[in-house]
């Protein structure tokens, strides 16, 4: 799986960063998404696609 998140369209809801802490955070300055691990695990891969499909803005995604 490979991880990637748009900050350009980014609304910094945090969604992501709460629904898989080890793949993404939020950035301090702004609150806008940061990945953590673009190649995460099989453990969190459930999690990023809830992630992805939570997003409200669609900042995130991912390929399998």
């Amino acid at each position: 799986m490979r991880v990637t998140a748009d900050r350009n369209v980014c609304i910094g809801a945090g969604l992501c960063a709460l629904t898989a802490p080890g793949v993404f955070d939020q950035d301090d300055d702004n609150g806008l998404v940061k990945v953590l691990d673009t190649d995460p695990d099989a453990a969190d891969a459930a999690a990023v696609r809830e992630a992805a499909d939570i997003c409200p803005s669609g900042a995130v995604a991912f390929t399998e």
